[in-house]
């Protein structure tokens, strides 16, 4: 209820900050590069990304420097991995969905998502939300079968350097409900883990995100890749072990 009356109160300058945001912030083309194939050595793994412009690497002029490239240089020498990327800036949960159908039915042994911001910057209330997750999961699992899942919470949206307050205010409070109710709805699932974009300790360590202030650096995607490489190392290290 607080969520919806802060909404309410707050529409006015929503709509006003919104234009002058979106007049302001300048507009970065997904990056170059490939978004399927094989690379590496090792014990053979196949890996999805589903997402919005942080999956897709908005942000980096290439894929090697993007979500993508530092997720295979980091696990490319233990396996080897075929992957597939299926992004596309400014999509919400709903479209990842419909893009999803696109994909043939197939396994990955790893489905890796990242989804949420499109959907905060559309005031989609966070219970309509988690419905619209558990549709996402439930398609995601009888088309791709995964072994395991890789949720990325959604980023609090009130550390985004581009977003001026009240509307980073409230973005960032629809962004802390949406992740309250995702990681219940992962708490109850074995074969999923979260990841948490800690905005927060990126800042401490002085990074800065891509130059529009919305969307992450090639030092975040690296960081951001290192946490989803430590858990897939985790839950396939017995094939690590088998292969050496």
């Amino acid at each position: 209820m607080f969520l919806k009356l802060s909404t309410i109160a707050l529409l006015p300058a929503l709509i006003i900050q919104g234009y002058l945001v979106k007049q302001k912030i300048p507009h970065l083309p997904e990056p170059k590069g490939s978004r399927s194939g094989v690379i590496g050595q090792g014990q053979p793994l196949s890996m999805l990304i589903l997402g919005d412009s942080a999956a897709a690497g908005v942000g980096v002029q290439s894929q090697d420097h993007a979500l993508l490239g530092s997720i295979l240089s980091e696990l490319k020498h233990q396996f080897q991995i075929s992957y597939q990327l299926q992004a596309k800036t400014g999509d919400t949960t709903i479209q990842v969905i419909q893009k999803m159908q696109n994909i043939p039915h197939q396994n990955f042994d790893v489905v890796i998502t990242s989804v949420g911001v499109n959907d905060v910057t559309k005031l989609i209330d966070p219970q309509k939300w988690i419905k619209q997750q558990q549709l996402f999961y439930a398609e995601i699992e009888q088309r791709f079968t995964p072994e395991l899942v890789l949720v990325t919470g959604v980023p609090p949206m009130n550390l985004f350097p581009a977003l001026p307050n009240p509307i980073s205010w409230l973005f960032g409070q629809y962004s802390q409900q949406m992740n309250y109710t995702l990681a219940k709805f992962i708490q109850r699932r074995a074969a999923y883990q979260l990841i948490q974009f800690d905005l927060a300790k990126f800042k401490s360590l002085n990074l800065d995100m891509a130059e529009d202030g919305f969307h992450p650096s090639q030092e975040i995607y690296q960081l951001w890749a290192k946490q989803l490489a430590d858990k897939i190392r985790q839950n396939f290290s017995d094939k690590i072990l088998m292969n050496e």
